[in-house]
């Protein structure tokens, strides 16, 4: 039990003689406040080293970016100069309900932190009670003291929970942003399939008019008894499978559409884009060195946010070591009020130190600092894997942009080829020099040939997206919130 002393006093006065009593209770918590300049137990933390390239293996022909450029940053999407994409792409932080938990939980996480914090300080509670004699009212007693308690942080347990909790601030502000990044994405995918789609209708619909004109000669040349009925009824056939292909489009960019309203945080019915083409180029993008990689990406940020965190949480475990040392007392008035003679002649006060000291639990100390390391060596891998994958990620977009725009080059020419190809099939069919089947297979190509095209221009302008993001969609880890400050 804690010890307790009581000493009379005198004067009529109330309060000079019960602010007195606070002297001890507040002396001893300031006598105690030296101890809490001890360092705290536990390692400090340090950022392990990522393996990281000196320069991408695809950077060839990529221009690399420097102080001067403004490019990609918060709006990234911008950089594609499309009016449409812009819009849509505003409502992603403000509507999404996935980004709105993400939130949530990083306030939450903000609390945290100010929860923690409260352990640095006393507490103090103030219970006033009073009891009387109903037989005999003179035996009223009022019982009205403050009392508090103090868990000195000797050994840093609730600095490192700070520490701890907000690095989790952190973690959590860094998954608000990935999450930001994400949304904004595929929300940009979504848009270049939709777009894909409008240009795969237009396609098709140029493609019913072509047919029908085919289907036109082969009738005239029916009529003339030139051409058999076979060669009608392939052209119709012909005819009727394009004008499919050209309806089974919208499906494609009804879905698109649909995922762009739920991203903005919208109903489907709600949202109407109208019809485009597919843009026919990508910006000029350029790289940042590997190294600035580690600083562009929220991911990347998360993951080593993460290593701090769990770095914080091995002190945390470290201080179940030491013994807790708690200060407590109380003053205040314990008597009659009702009888003037003694009213305040009997201010109370006590104060205690306790120690608590863990003398055997099976291990269990142990085994939670050894499990709390155990964690924090999962944290360093995973941060060196998500550093390697942003890598890969970055080299795969970088491949895919070059590949892909070589590949396009090819096909514009192919698709020359294969049109001229048709006109000459249609001439000689006409001159009755050929059979309506070369017409048909030099017609399937053309298209065949504009459809790959199509394919991968939009791929490209996907790869386009993707390396943006990649490269961290113009994010800074200076974005992450002082968490310290915030909670104060």
């Amino acid at each position: 039990m804690e010890p307790r002393l009581s000493s009379p006093g005198a004067g009529a006065d109330s309060l000079s003689v019960i602010c007195p009593q606070f002297r001890p209770l507040l002396l001893a918590f300031l006598a105690a406040a030296p101890l809490l300049g001890c360092a705290p137990v536990g390692p400090d933390y340090l950022r392990p080293a990522a393996i990281v390239p000196a320069q991408y293996k695809e950077i060839k022909g990529w221009k690399l970016a420097t102080p001067r450029d403004g490019y990609a940053k918060g709006a990234w999407w911008k950089a594609f100069g499309d009016p449409e994409l812009d819009r849509l792409e505003t409502e992603v932080s403000v509507s999404n309900q996935t980004l709105k938990a993400d939130e949530a939980n990083y306030r939450e996480a903000l609390s945290m932190i100010a929860e923690a914090r409260a352990g640095l300080f006393p507490t103090l509670n103030f219970n006033p009670s009073i009891t009387r004699g109903i037989e005999e009212p003179h035996l009223t007693s009022l019982d009205a003291q403050v009392t508090g308690s103090w868990t000195l942080d000797v050994w840093g347990l609730v600095r490192r929970t700070i520490e701890e909790k907000g690095d989790a601030a952190q973690v959590s502000a860094a998954v608000l942003a990935n999450a930001t990044l994400a949304s904004q994405s595929a929300l940009a995918l979504a848009y270049v399939q939709l777009r894909e789609a409008d240009s795969m209708h237009d396609l098709y619909a140029d493609t019913v008019q072509q047919y029908q004109r085919s289907l036109q000669i082969t009738q005239n040349q029916y009529d003339a008894g030139t051409s058999a009925k076979s060669d009608v009824i392939t052209a119709q056939a012909q005819l009727l499978a394009a004008q499919a292909q050209e309806i089974n489009t919208g499906v494609a960019r009804a879905q698109n559409e649909h995922a762009i309203a739920v991203l903005m945080g919208r109903p489907p019915s709600e949202l109407s884009i109208p019809h485009a083409p597919l843009a026919q180029g990508i910006p000029a993008i350029p790289v940042d060195l590997p190294s600035t990689l580690l600083e562009r990406r929220p991911d990347i940020a998360r993951d080593e946010r993460t290593m701090a965190e769990q770095n914080a949480a091995i002190g945390v475990a470290i201080a179940g070591y030491y013994p807790d040392i708690t200060l407590s007392g109380s003053a205040g008035y314990l008597g009659n009020p009702f009888i003037k003679q003694i009213a305040g002649a009997n201010p109370v006060w006590a104060y205690g130190l306790a120690l608590a000291q863990p003398l055997f639990n099976g291990g269990l100390t142990e085994a939670q600092v050894e499990a709390a390391r155990d964690v924090y060596q999962a944290s360093v891998a995973t941060y060196r894997q998500t550093v390697l994958t942003a890598f890969q990620q970055v080299e795969d977009d970088l491949v895919a942009i070059r590949v892909y725009g070589r590949e396009a080059k090819v096909q514009v020419e192919a698709v020359q080829s294969a049109n001229q190809a048709v006109q000459i099939a249609l001439n000689e069919y006409k001159a009755g020099t050929q059979n309506f089947t070369t017409v048909v297979t030099a017609e399937a190509t053309a298209l065949n040939d504009q459809l790959n095209l199509l394919n991968t221009r939009s791929e490209r302008l996907s790869a386009a997206i993707s390396l943006v993001v990649a490269l961290g969609g113009g994010w800074s880890d200076v974005q992450l919130p002082a968490p310290l400050a915030a909670s104060q």
